[in-house]
Parts: C-alpha cells; structure tokens; sequence
C-alpha cells in the first residue's frame, strides 16, 4: 500500500515585543501580521502588548491563522483575535512557550518580557528578525546580541519588503504568493 508523503507543516512565526497604537512599530507590527497570513505562515503570538495583538488581528483579517499562547489558564477568554487559544497557566513562564513555538521570531520594540523570550529564542537556536529604525530594544539588538555565540542569524528589517526578503532567505518561504 502506498503511504502518500506527510504535507510539510506551515511554518510558524512568533511575535515578540511592545509597542503603543500610533507608533511606526505599531503600524508595521500589524502590517507584519498581515504580510505573514499572506505569505501562508502561521502566526503566533501571546497579544499581551497592543504590538502583538495587532499583528493576530491584521494576520485573521487578512485570513491567516493565528495561535495564541496566553500567561493564565483561562480558557474562556473572550474577544481573543486567535484561531487556536493556549492557556499555559504559567505566567511569565509562558516566555519559553513562545520562544519555542517559532521557527523565527519577529522582534517589535520590547521591554523586559521580550528580552527575556530572545534570550530564550537565542538559547534554543530561533532566528531573530528585529524590527529596525522606531526605537525600542529591537533596534539594538542586531549590534548587542544576547551573548558572544552567535546562536542563530540576527536579521533585521525596517519594512515589510524587507521582513519578506529576510523570512524568504531563512528558507520558511518557498511559495511565490
């Protein structure tokens, strides 16, 4: 009997950081959501910070899929912008979940739970996209990796041609879409 071959899983990117409505880093946060539901990758974000919550939004309107990674156990949660809701109950804990749950992650802004998750992604190998030119601590992380091993590929992005050609130079885009 001919087994058919396993259909390669869509691959996923988490976003990691924080930043205010009305800010650059807001506005290509959700732009970045919705490039990545175009481009066919799944979304993954935990939508704790106004950045991360615009990107799921803009990810399911432009009709992607977005998984969601929440700190508490509720699984209740109403008004979630999630297509899959993942309570860990685990607070802050919850960082490692994320870190994990990408084959890259992007990087908007950030404050300490974003550094803690890079460093998490950094440990375990994830490529780190950071978002460049609107201030925040993902415009210094390209020149301040978390330490001296150069662990995965630090490569930023100031737009959203440029996010695509960074994600298509990872290998996680092969389609022409």
């Amino acid at each position: 009997m001919n087994t058919p071959a396993p259909t390669p899983r869509p691959r996923q990117i988490c976003v990691l950081g924080s930043a205010e409505p009305g800010s650059p880093a807001y506005e290509l946060a959700g732009a970045a959501g919705e490039l990545i539901a175009r481009l066919g990758l799944t979304l993954v974000s935990g939508c704790g910070s106004p950045a991360t919550r615009v990107a799921a939004e803009r990810a399911l309107a432009a009709g992607g899929v977005v998984v969601s990674i929440v700190p508490s156990a509720d699984i209740g949660l109403k008004d979630w912008p999630c297509t899959v809701l993942i309570p860990c109950g685990m607070g802050d804990a919850r960082n490692l979940l994320m870190a994990l749950a990408g084959d890259a992650c992007l990087v908007i802004g950030g404050r300490a739970g974003t550094i803690s998750e890079v460093c998490l992604a950094w440990l375990h190998h994830r490529p780190l996209l950071p978002l460049t030119g609107c201030g925040g601590w993902s415009d210094r992380l390209e020149q301040n990796p978390p330490d001296e091993r150069r662990n995965s590929p630090i490569l930023p992005w100031s737009s959203t041609a440029t996010l695509e050609a960074q994600l298509r130079s990872l290998g996680l885009v092969t389609s022409a879409k």
